[in-house]
């Protein structure tokens, strides 16, 4: 008996990493038409570096960073590469998870499925990367051709890791977006949301260094998911890590696991109540 009972145990383990998958292929299903609308979302940060690096740049020039000097282009580029990862996780996880969970009443089916609301969540995290990963590699793709001053946007071979490191800033505000989502009542709750996302945007050491700010306000800029975020990727893009970089790595993962399990749980109190 101990043979047939272990591989059902592994059966059952191979379920459990295949299940949320299948929210994976079920939203890939409703997009195959209209994929380019996902696609199309790292224009935003693209625009930014053309109007923020190269043009506002060009008034600024250099500007500190690692004990050293980049051009306003390099420094900027990293911080739209986390924003953009950001906007693509919280957009799915934000509106159109709320369109399936209150209009759509996708969950209130799967019940009737061998999957759990658990793997529902891990699903939508997963989508929620995808989409994210797809910015990324669209922003890395077309910060990969430009340069300025003779230097590229990317200086270092370090910047190979800023693909996975967007990804890992999409798993925290993806697990972080779900979570919040839980909570939402009606469509104009999301204007809290974007009131959190926009200051975080503006003021996380995006388009200028923090040591502008007291040291109060830097401490507490430092504790804020998207400035973590900006900090690890500009580290590798540019080549300056430091201690802090490992904080980050930890900061982010903990903050999408930590969103994964309170949205299961508050899922199963909405729907299994």
């Amino acid at each position: 008996m101990i043979a047939p009972l272990a591989v059902g145990r592994r059966q059952s383990q191979a379920d459990r990493l295949v299940r949320p998958t299948h929210i994976v292929e079920r939203n890939t299903m409703v997009y195959r038409h209209t994929f380019i609308v996902i696609f199309s979302g790292f224009f935003e940060p693209l625009f930014y570096l053309l109007s923020m690096g190269f043009g506002v740049g060009a008034l600024i020039g250099d500007v500190p960073l690692g004990g050293g000097k980049v051009p306003y282009a390099v420094f900027v580029a990293p911080a739209l590469l986390a924003s953009s990862a950001m906007n693509g996780a919280i957009y799915e996880t934000s509106n159109n998870f709320f369109f399936k969970l209150r209009y759509a009443k996708l969950y209130d089916a799967i019940i009737a499925t061998p999957m759990s609301l658990g793997d529902a969540a891990a699903g939508e995290i997963m989508w929620a990367l995808l989409r994210g990963s797809l910015y990324a590699i669209g922003f890395l793709a077309v910060v990969a051709v430009f340069g300025v001053a003779g230097q590229p946007l990317v200086p270092s071979p370090m910047g190979i890791l800023a693909f996975p490191a967007a990804m890992l800033v999409g798993f925290g505000f993806a697990g972080a977006g779900l979570a919040v989502t839980t909570f939402v009542r009606k469509w104009q709750d999301f204007d809290y949301v974007q009131l959190l996302l926009m200051p975080m945007f503006l003021f996380s050491g995006t388009f200028y260094p923090i040591d502008a700010y007291p040291p109060a306000l830097q401490l507490f800029v430092e504790c804020t998911p998207l400035y973590r975020g900006v900090h690890l990727i500009r580290a590798l893009m540019t080549g300056t890590p430091d201690a802090g970089i490992a904080l980050d790595v930890v900061y982010l993962a903990v903050l999408g696991a930590v969103g994964l399990v309170i949205a299961s749980r508050r899922l199963e109190k909405r729907l299994l109540a």
